[in-house]
């Protein structure tokens, strides 16, 4: 039984629909029955009032589109099933009692829905009220549908808001009910699913192997007209448009160039939103290509089957009118705000901002030539690629193993940009342009912690060429790291070497102090801070996840500083 934070299907009906109205101010329950209605129902006198309803298990449908512009009320059934027919009755009851001049049912085509809000109907006009009903059967699934007819999914939501948008307006129930059954009639939904969904308690509804998807079920896991293998999105999307459109079937909905659409791109309860914004982009750009006009598109979760992995596409014709209806304004929480305008992948982007230009750098008096700056970088590219299996194997234990890795592609990058040109003897640009080349090839947080301390470091050496410069830039360099990056010295990172060699080259700014020397001595202390970090708690940084008992290296940021400033002084 697939896991749920609700273990049984006894109450979860009410609770969820207690949880909806408790955080909708707008909403109230009927007393006695599982029925949420508009909390200004005053507000309908003289107006059409709308009502629908059916299972739950599909939330945000159906109490998401009660609201003003949308439904006045619904019914919900318990999980999967239709509400009954006293519920159905004491909602139309309630909405007649507070001057409804006609109400509207609007129904899925569902033998059980059809059946109870039938029921209901009679029964309300036997006492003398208004009532009329539009069943919505969207479901472009089977070629040749059987007596039932097509099912009624996702579409239905479109009803709710043109109907609502029309009621809203004052229009009579006949001209609701017209224009709800002709809306009706230019719209068709299809399913596709990767898993199956469940009901809280129980067993999934039917098993679908690792490699295969179903086209055309329905929200409930009934079956659907055909299992397929897996297919990427933008195929998946292809087959399903096929599908819906294909002038052979007989719920097919007629698509010709030119044609205006709404476009909902539904989640079945389980797709991450992630795979929902590329279903929605493949089928943006698939109606496109076939020459429709997205007039509006929707995307997100409208009518669900609880956790099932899957998408739904409805597409609804659309003239002038109809889109107006479709834009008016509703409080229903369920109902997305979306702006006025059509869907295209067509769109010119921003284009990309223009890179001020580099100040030029006094280069007088730096003391650095590029002979030497390229011996010097040459030697700690080397050394770096050299220990990139050992920095891997020391990365193992704490992270992802990849720390060999990252710094050999910023050593390649380094070299690479090398033979593309002379690099800069200003030290500042040196560093700058260091820091570009890190941040663009490096990866991983490495490569943006290398890029702050060159960049920090290199505003501290604009300008000046004494020795001191060097130990502001390595202070500038370090505050840097510590401010974005979190992590403090005796973190057990990178930073637990830099820190030492930083304090050893406090040293430069003694008068007399020879810079060899000071150098020597800052390497010598990275490299015990380094062998250090073998015995420290991890307390930033990847590692800091991992039980210190299992951290028996040092770290290999640590190691790989301490290996780069070591290669400086050769």
């Amino acid at each position: 039984v697939p896991k749920k934070l609700v273990t049984t299907v006894s109450g979860c009906a009410d609770d969820a629909l207690a949880g909806v109205v408790a955080c909708n101010p707008g909403l109230r329950l009927l007393q006695g029955h599982r029925v949420v209605l508009r909390d200004d129902l005053q507000a309908i006198r003289g107006r059409v009032a709308l009502l629908s309803g059916g299972g739950s298990g599909h939330e945000p449908a159906h109490a998401g589109y009660v609201g003003k512009g949308m439904l006045t009320g619904v019914v919900a059934g318990t999980m999967f099933a239709s509400p009954s027919v006293g519920s159905i009755l004491a909602a139309i009851r309630a909405v007649a009692q507070a001057g409804a001049a006609g109400i509207l049912l609007i129904v899925k085509n569902y033998t059980g829905d059809r059946l109870n809000f039938g029921m209901a109907l009679e029964r309300a006009r036997a006492e003398g009220t208004d009532v009329r009903m539009v069943v919505v059967g969207d479901d472009c699934a089977f070629t040749k549908p059987g007596k039932a007819g097509r099912r009624g999914i996702c579409g239905t939501i479109l009803i709710h808001k043109v109907a609502g948008a029309l009621a809203e307006e004052g229009a009579s129930l006949d001209e609701v009910e017209k224009k709800a059954m002709a809306a009706a009639k230019v719209m068709g939904t299809l399913g596709l699913s990767l898993s199956p969904c469940s009901i809280p308690g129980s067993k999934p509804s039917f098993h679908l192997a690792e490699d295969e998807m179903e086209l055309g079920l329905g929200i409930h896991g009934e079956a659907g007209v055909r299992r397929m293998k897996m297919l990427p999105a933008d195929k998946a999307v292809e087959t399903m448009l096929k599908h819906m459109t294909d002038p052979s079937s007989a719920s097919h909905l007629s698509l010709t160039p030119g044609s205006s659409v709404v476009l909902v791109v539904n989640n079945l309860g389980g797709l991450s939103c992630l795979e929902l914004g590329i279903v929605a982009g493949a089928a943006v750009r698939s109606l496109e290509n076939q020459g429709i006009r997205i007039a509006r598109a929707m995307v997100g979760s409208f009518m669900t089957a609880m956790e099932m992995a899957g998408v739904s596409l409805t597409l609804m014709l659309v003239d002038e009118e109809l889109l107006r209806l479709i834009d008016a304004k509703t409080m229903a929480m369920a109902w997305p705000n979306i702006l006025v305008g059509p869907a295209t992948t067509r769109k010119e982007e921003v284009p990309a901002p223009i890179e001020p230009p580099r100040k030029a750098e006094d280069e007088t008096g730096t003391g650095l030539s590029v002979a030497r700056v390229e011996r010097v970088l040459q030697r700690v590219c080397s050394t770096l690629l050299d220990m990139k299996e050992k920095l891997n194997e020391l990365d193992r234990g704490a992270g992802d193993g990849d720390c060999g890795h990252t710094h050999a592609q910023a050593a390649q990058a380094i070299q690479e940009w090398m033979r593309s040109r002379p690099p800069p003897a200003a030290p500042a640009q040196l560093l700058s342009s260091l820091a570009d080349v890190v941040l663009a090839q490096m990866g991983g947080s490495s490569g943006v912690l290398y890029g702050l301390f060159l960049t920090a470091a290199g505003q501290r050496l604009r300008g000046r060429s004494d020795s001191a410069a060097w130990a502001d830039a390595m202070d500038a360099g370090i505050e840097a790291m510590q401010r974005y990056g979190g992590a403090a010295p005796g973190d057990r990172t990178m930073l637990d070497s830099l820190f030492a060699a930083g304090q050893a080259l406090h040293s430069l700014r003694n008068p007399g102090a020879d810079p060899l020397q000071v150098l020597a001595a800052a390497v010598q202390s990275a490299e015990a801070a380094a062998e250090a970090t073998r015995h420290m708690e991890a307390g930033a940084g990847r590692a800091s996840y991992v039980h210190s008992s299992r951290l028996e290296q040092p770290d290999a940021g640590a190691v790989a500083v301490a290996a780069a400033l070591g290669a400086v002084l050769q």
